[in-house]
């Protein structure tokens, strides 16, 4: 038996250890790293718009379509892989969860080297089309190239970060999460205020901070005391675990895309209805959007932690502890979201004035936070329910509710609302698209719970002896 099947961190323990302290074991490194990351997209928000100007915050802003696309690339493999290599572990077939990393770390590196590529050679095209102006491209063009530059090291840390906390590691996860963010808010400042790099400084302490984690977690997976490790004598490349990684990741890599070109149309609508302040409505919601995802990242905390336990269990047969886990990640969900929307409703100007002190900006997107946020509680529960398909392998299902909120629901109320509202219905169309969603993933959850226990029982039947009936 390995060494590290001894402790509570072995996988063993995702099959045998009570839910609740098992949830918690697992969620609150993952909540941790996400709160320290989050706090650090604000923090360097907030060094941006107060060090380099009101105007960076917007050329920040239509970076996200970009960002989306970069992270989207990198979950595909790396949310699939941490998936696959949960349920291996269920089943014990080791040699499939070593071959599942070293699967991973190549197709990082050749997504990273293919995307970032094409992406850097025609970068300004696709900054104008994500809604850039003259006033805000030079701002967005020098810091996607630092962070293309930097995307080899950032998907490797990414997708083998993801793959150590799925594999029985959550605090060692977080501690290379939050090393990435602590070199990261020590050296943007300098970056950015003693050596004058602007909003470049800002995407140079990123890469450096992840090139620090990315040490730290190789340093693991290359250690034979872990329970799984790359094994150079072991596959590098096998198609039919690719094609399952693909299948998972494919709806975390699809709610990435659909956020890209939710984003531009958002952009874009800012633009048409704010007229000259367009810009400044821009970096209105770009301050939403990273006081959003401070919330979202919290929720995705939850089902990171959720994720190995669910995949162990599914791929076990344990379907009374995966039906736990679900439960109480809803409970979890709902109370953070339910935060959000507290905390918006009360202090939009305090949350705004922490970025600038453009007070165009601020009114803007008081009113934005407003309305945005009315129905906010929902949302962790639908992203609870969309990833519990993704972590027991059902990635057509998650898939199709990811859809649901970014992009199905989303851009018909896009195209109609602000004819009628201007720019509120613009932020009344992100409120009415997170309540649909919701709506839409209760309903499926409920359905696909119908469907199995009714297979359940079939199968109980079918399996009954005669001499019983």
């Amino acid at each position: 038996m390995s060494p590290s099947q001894n402790n509570n961190s072995s996988p063993v323990t995702l099959g045998t250890k009570p839910i609740g302290p098992l949830l918690l074991q697992y969620s609150l490194p993952a909540i941790i790293a996400s709160v320290v990351t989050s706090l650090y997209n604000i923090i360097d928000s907030i060094f941006i718009g107060r060090g380099v100007g009101a105007m960076a915050i917007s050329g920040l802003a239509i970076t996200f379509p970009l960002m989306n696309l970069v992270i989207g690339f990198c979950t595909l493999v790396a949310v699939g892989g941490a998936t696959i290599s949960s349920i291996f572990l269920g089943q014990k077939n080791m040699e499939r969860a070593t071959d599942t990393v070293n699967n991973v770390m190549l197709l990082c590196i050749i997504h990273s080297v293919v995307f970032g590529g094409l992406t850097l050679i025609f970068l300004d095209p696709i900054l104008y089309l994500f809604g850039a102006t003259e006033e805000t491209i030079p701002y967005a063009r020098e810091f996607m190239k630092v962070i293309l530059y930097g995307t080899p090291i950032s998907y490797v840390f990414i997708g083998l970060n993801n793959i150590m906390r799925a594999t029985g590691y959550p605090r060692k996860a977080m501690v290379s999460a939050l090393l990435s963010v602590g070199v990261n808010i020590v050296a943007a400042p300098i970056f950015i205020f003693k050596l004058h790099w602007g909003i470049a400084g800002a995407a140079a302490a990123t890469i450096l901070g992840q090139t620090c984690a990315l040490v730290w977690v190789m340093a693991h997976f290359l250690s034979h005391k872990s329970f799984v490790h790359i094994n150079w004598k072991e596959r590098f490349f096998v198609p039919a675990l690719i094609k399952r990684i693909y299948g998972i990741g494919m709806s975390p890599f699809l709610m990435n895309c659909t956020a890209c070109v939710v984003v531009v149309f958002l952009n874009k609508s800012l633009l048409d209805c704010a007229g000259d302040m367009g810009n400044t409505a821009v970096g209105a919601y770009g301050i939403i959007n990273r006081t959003t995802m401070f919330f979202v990242m919290i929720v995705f905390g939850v089902t990171q932690g959720m994720q190995p336990i669910l995949g162990y269990n599914y791929g076990a047969g344990n379907h009374a502890r995966v039906a736990g886990t679900l439960k109480r990640g809803m409970v979890c969900g709902f109370a953070i979201s339910a935060i959000g929307w507290a905390v918006t409703e009360l202090f939009p100007d305090t949350i705004s004035s922490l970025f600038t002190t453009d007070t165009s900006m601020i009114d803007i997107a008081r009113n934005g936070f407003r309305i945005y946020f009315i129905c906010y509680p929902v949302v962790g529960i639908q992203i609870v329910i969309q990833n519990y398909f993704q972590s027991i392998g059902k990635p057509k299902i998650s898939i199709f509710l990811s859809l649901t909120r970014q992009l199905i629901f989303l851009l018909p109320l896009l195209w109609f609302l602000p004819r009628f509202f201007n720019i509120n219905g613009v932020w009344a169309s992100m409120a009415g698209s997170d309540m649909l969603a919701f709506i839409t993933a209760i309903t499926t959850l409920i359905i696909m719970n119908r469907r199995y226990s009714h297979q359940l029982t079939n199968n109980a039947t079918q399996n009954k002896p005669a001499g019983n009936a």
